[in-house]
Formats: C-alpha cells, sequence, structure tokens
C-alpha cells in the first residue's frame, strides 16, 4: 500500500506550494527515517514526476475532500512569515547585543517588536540607549503599522486549516482548525479532548489534500496522558509510517507553570532553528499546572496575569510563525447553574482571560454509546452549531461511520 509522503516543508519553502500537496498514487515511496524523506524506489526521473504532478493538480482539486485547502504558492526561497534577528545587524545592531537577545529568547525582529520595552531592559548588558535603537530597528523590519483591508485579505491567504478527520466536525469548524489563531476545546474526563489532540497530531503531519498541512507538531503534556502508541495507531489507520510521524513530533512533559512560560520559548527558538517548518502547537491541558501552583481566592489575580502572559505568548507564536495552536481545557462544576427541567453542564476554568485570548471554543461532551458531541461555544465568526463524532482506531471520525 502506497504510504502518504510525511515530510514537513524545508524553513526555505515555509509556505505550501501546490506540488508539495500532490500525492502520487503512481509511485512507490520508501521512507528514510533517518533523515526523515523519501526516497524513489523507481528510477524514472525528476522532471517526469514533476510533469506528472503538475498534470494531476487539477484533477485533485476538483476532487470531494471533506476539507478545502488553502494552497499558497512560494514567492522566494526567503519568503516566510517572520525575519530572522540577525537582518538587525544592517539598521547598526551589533552583534554582541543580538546574541544576548538570542540567550534571552529573540529569534526574530517581530518577537522583539512585540515585547514591552520594560522585558528589553531586564536582559543584562542592554542600556536604555540600546533597546530603543533595538525596537526601532525591529518596527521597521516587522509589519507592526495600519493596513488595509485588502491586505489583511490577501495576507491571510497564507493561513491553513488542519482537518480533524471528522468531516461533520469539520464543517462545523469552517474547514478545520485554522493558523494564527487559537482553538480550545473544553469538557469533562472522557469527553475525547486528549483523542482530538493525538489525532491532529498525526493529520497536521499530512499532505495538504488529505487535509493535513505537511508540518511539525509540537506537544506540551501537562497532565501525562501522551501516549506514542495511541498516535501509532492513528498513523496506521491512516496508513503512514508510524515512526516517521512520531519523529515529527516534539514532545515535552510539563509540570508546572513556569516551566510552561520556558517550553513557549524553546519552542518559539525550535521553529526558528528547525530545517522544517512546523504547523501545529499542542498544550493539553493549558490549565493542568495553573490549578495546582495557585490555590484560594488569595493568589487568583497572580494566577491570571501568569496565565495572561502564557496566552499573550501563544498568540503571538501562533502569528509569528504562521501555526496552529490547539489547547485542552479542563472544567468545573457549577452547582447553581442548573435548574429541574434543564441540565446544568461544567464550566471551563481559566476566567475571562482564557475566555477572551481564545479565538475559538468548542465544548465537548459525552454522547451515546462511543459517541461524542462538539458544540462551537465561541467564535469570531461560526454560528453556534453542533455535531456527533466518535473515537476509533484512526482517530476520530463522523458518529455512526
Amino acid at each position: 500500500m502506497n504510504r502518504p509522503q510525511l515530510r514537513p516543508n524545508p524553513r526555505a519553502h515555509r509556505h505550501r506550494t501546490a506540488q508539495t500537496a500532490v500525492c502520487q498514487p503512481p509511485q512507490t515511496f520508501q521512507f528514510d527515517a533517518l533523515h526523515h524523506r523519501p526516497t524513489h524506489a523507481d528510477p524514472e526521473p525528476m522532471d517526469t514526476l514533476k510533469r506528472k504532478a503538475a498534470g494531476e493538480e487539477a484533477s485533485q482539486k476538483k476532487a470531494a475532500l471533506p476539507v478545502h485547502m488553502d494552497m499558497v504558492e512560494a514567492e522566494g526561497e526567503d519568503d516566510v512569515p517572520y525575519s530572522l534577528i540577525d537582518k538587525l545587524q544592517d539598521s547598526g545592531i551589533n552583534a554582541a547585543d543580538l546574541k544576548k537577545l538570542k540567550d534571552a529568547g529573540y529569534n526574530t525582529s517581530q518577537s522583539v517588536a512585540f515585547t514591552m520595552r520594560k522585558e528589553l531592559l531586564s536582559i543584562k548588558g542592554l542600556s536604555d540607549q540600546k533597546v530603543d535603537k533595538i525596537i526601532e530597528a525591529a518596527r521597521k523590519t516587522s509589519e507592526v503599522g495600519f493596513i488595509t483591508c485588502s491586505q489583511l485579505v490577501s495576507k491571510m491567504k497564507n493561513r491553513f486549516q488542519i482537518a480533524t478527520g471528522a468531516g461533520k466536525f469539520d464543517q462545523m469548524l469552517g474547514g478545520g482548525i485554522e493558523s494564527c489563531s487559537i482553538t480550545e476545546v473544553f469538557g469533562e474526563f472522557r469527553c475525547g479532548k486528549t483523542q482530538l489532540c493525538h489525532s491532529l497530531s498525526v493529520m497536521a503531519q499530512l499532505p495538504n489534500n488529505m487535509g493535513g498541512a505537511n508540518g511539525k507538531v509540537v506537544y506540551i503534556d501537562t497532565e501525562g496522558t501522551f501516549r506514542p502508541e495511541r498516535l501509532r495507531q492513528i498513523a496506521e489507520a491512516k496508513g503512514v509510517s508510524a515512526e516517521a510521524a512520531m519523529e515529527n513530533i516534539i514532545y515535552a512533559r510539563c509540570y508546572t507553570s513556569d516551566h510552561l512560560e520556558h517550553l513557549l520559548q524553546e519552542a518559539a527558538s525550535l521553529m526558528v532553528n528547525d530545517e522544517d517548518r512546523f504547523a501545529l502547537l499542542v498544550v493539553d491541558s493549558i490549565m493542568g499546572g495553573f490549578r495546582v501552583d495557585y490555590s484560594g481566592r488569595g493568589e487568583l489575580a497572580d494566577r491570571q496575569q501568569k496565565l495572561a502572559r502564557v496566552m499573550n505568548k501563544l498568540q503571538k507564536v501562533s502569528e509569528e510563525f504562521n501555526v496552529a495552536v490547539l489547547l485542552s481545557n479542563q472544567v468545573m462544576a457549577d452547582p447553581g447553574g442548573g435548574c429541574a427541567f434543564m441540565p446544568s453542564y461544567p464550566k471551563p476554568v481559566g476566567g475571562h482571560i482564557l475566555a477572551h485570548f481564545s479565538t475559538t471554543r468548542v465544548m465537548l461532551r459525552k454522547g451515546r454509546g462511543d459517541q461524542r458531541v462538539a458544540k462551537i461555544y465561541d467564535s469570531p465568526c461560526l454560528p453556534e452549531s453542533e455535531s456527533v463524532f466518535e473515537i476509533y482506531n484512526g482517530g476520530v471520525r463522523n458518529g455512526g461511520d
């Protein structure tokens, strides 16, 4: 059986090209697990294969797919959604100061331009004058000013969506979870949050015409529920190499909210320095550490302030690197929220801070048997609606399939 190519796009081609999205059935691929690239089993010349791919592209675009993926032609080898901080040398910033910024976790001009001045002043060796000069140079090389709505529409064409695997669920989400945004799923235990995280971690690596994004995944686990064997099941059900799929997932176990902040800083560095592009960042769950580190009303303000910093960092990473961010969230009981005739559903924890930072919020609840129900809880563009899905060996699918 021919397996889809699990090769994240190299950094030089962050935007997905049409040829990358083509899955060629006549070819036989053998995956090189050491270098994460496929090798051709037949000696057919590459120029012939490219001509075939170009011919098949038009027919594959017309195929009935559950999700339509926007395919953006790469404009050049340096066409990436961010600007490396090394380019600030052209504006007169010396290499020693740039190294201090890198050591503090600032690897792009955008990360500097999006940071408060007082945070840059806390870096040892940077004076007021140097910080002002660095900020001015970073803003000149970053798009931090006003643009027209037409320019924004053109810029948003670079965004992509990752399918969940359940067609009705994807339709409810408008095609899947979107890049440059934060998608939050919350619900009680055993309602499918972690299963959805596992499924999307494999789906994100698939070719574009299979609902994926041809990218790597960063997975931060705060509850200890990550299971490689589950990833193997999903990958094999999708017909891809389980070893390759697991190799493309960068995993970290997180224990505290401070640790989470540090891991997000490391994740940003990975996305800059890795030769392949990333498509998805998963945090399962976002409030796991916060509920342990802070207790009672006396520490609530400190907890929410720390949560705001973490969510702000996630938002910046999603927009800076054009990745989709998926958060699972815990819930709390609401004893006074219902009545005798209306059930009381648990409420997501995190308060207004988490609610305002999340772009799309999806509530999950248990259904009949193996079925789960997903409902749009909040979204800037999606209507309130529900869909039924179920969990199976290959991840998630429509309920009743």
